[in-house]
C-alpha cells in the first residue's frame, strides 16, 4: 500500500513523520541539541512540544538548536496542563482559560516567537490521563474562546485538540480544528470514533502512544500493549526488512491519509530508523492481518 509523503497542518506542508520533543528534557544537552538538528536536516518539519515538558526544557532546546527557525518548520505546542513535580507524573490540570493563556505566554517567551503556528488543547475527555475534578472541570466553549482571542490577537495560528471525545470535537468544529491528538496504536483503536470524525472533515490526525504506552498500568497514563511486542507485527517487520516500530508506524501512515507522527528519540538511529519508517510499504495482506488486530 502507498502512502503520501507530506500533508497539510494548518495551511502548510509538512512531512508525515515528525518530531515529538517530550523524551528531550534530562537528556544530554548537547546530544538533544545534535538530534533536534539531525531531524529538521533530514527533512522533519513539524516539530511537536509543550512548555510543560521539563518545564522549559524541550522549549530551550527547540530553541537553542534552531533559533532563527528555518522555513517551513511548523512549532506545535501544547496548552492545559502544568508543570508538577510532586505529582506521579509530574503534570497538574491547568484547564481554566486563565491558565491557558498563561501557557501559551510561556510557549512564545520560551521559543522565542511571536506566533506559534499550531497549540493544542489538551482536555480530559478521553483517556489516557489525570481527570478534571473542581475548578478543573472547564466548559470547552470557554476555553475555546480565550484560544479564538489568542489567534485573534496573533498568538498562535491555528488551534488543534488532543485527549478529545467525538461529541468534543463535533462541538469544536465551527471554531475551526487544525488537528487532533488522541492516544491510538494499531493495537488499541479506542479512539476510532474521533479519527472517523477527523476523516469526515480532513482533519489531520496526530496519534500519541503509536507504539503503546511505556508507563505502568497503574499509573496516570497506562500501559497499552506494545506494538513492537506483537508475533503478527514481528513476523511482518521481518518478512519486509524493517523493524516492528517502522512497522507499527507505517500502519498508522496506511489508516488515514492525513496522518501526522510524531514520534520522538534522543537517539540518531532511532530518529532515522523513525523518519524511514515513512517510506515503509505494507503489502494488502499486512495490511489486512495488522487491521485485524484491533483491541
Amino acid at each position: 500500500m502507498t502512502t503520501s509523503t507530506t500533508a497539510v497542518l494548518a495551511g502548510r506542508p509538512v512531512a508525515r513523520v515528525g518530531y515529538g520533543a517530550m523524551q528531550l528534557p534530562g537528556r544530554d544537552r548537547d546530544a538533544a541539541i545534535a538530534v533536534l538538528r539531525r531531524a529538521v536536516e533530514a527533512g522533519v518539519n513539524h516539530i511537536d512540544t509543550a512548555h510543560f515538558y521539563g518545564p522549559g526544557e524541550a522549549n530551550a532546546l527547540i530553541r537553542e538548536a534552531l533559533h532563527p527557525y528555518p522555513d517551513g518548520l511548523v512549532l506545535v505546542s501544547k496548552v492545559g496542563a502544568e508543570h508538577a513535580p510532586e505529582t506521579e507524573i509530574g503534570l497538574a490540570l491547568a484547564q481554566r482559560p486563565e491558565q491557558l493563556r498563561a501557557g501559551v505566554e510561556a510557549n512564545l517567551a520560551q521559543l522565542g516567537v511571536e506566533q506559534i503556528p499550531v497549540v493544542n488543547l489538551r482536555r480530559t475527555d478521553a483517556p489516557p490521563g489525570v481527570v478534571a475534578e473542581g475548578d478543573q472541570l472547564v466548559d470547552l466553549d470557554d476555553q475555546l474562546a480565550e484560544l479564538s482571542a489568542l489567534r485573534e490577537e496573533g498568538k498562535i495560528g491555528a488551534i488543534g485538540l488532543s485527549a478529545v471525545s467525538p461529541d468534543k470535537l463535533e462541538q469544536a468544529l465551527p471554531v475551526g480544528v487544525a488537528c487532533v491528538q488522541n492516544a491510538h496504536s494499531v493495537l488499541d483503536r479506542r479512539a476510532e470514533p474521533v479519527l472517523e470524525i477527523c476523516r469526515e472533515h480532513g482533519i489531520p490526525w496526530v496519534p500519541f502512544f503509536p507504539l503503546g504506552s511505556a508507563f505502568p498500568a497503574g499509573s496516570a497514563f497506562p500501559g497499552t500493549s506494545k506494538v513492537t511486542d506483537h508475533p503478527v507485527v514481528v513476523g511482518i517487520a521481518a518478512a519486509l526488512g524493517a523493524t516492528p516500530a517502522q512497522v507499527g508506524l507505517a500502519w498508522e501512515l496506511a489508516h488515514y491519509d492525513n496522518t501526522l507522527l510524531i514520534p520522538g528519540t534522543a537517539d540518531p538511529a532511532h530518529l532515522d530508523a523513525n523518519i524511514a519508517s515513512g517510506e515503509v510499504r505494507l503489502s494488502a495482506e499486512a495490511q489486512s492481518e495488522l487491521d485485524a488486530l484491533a483491541g
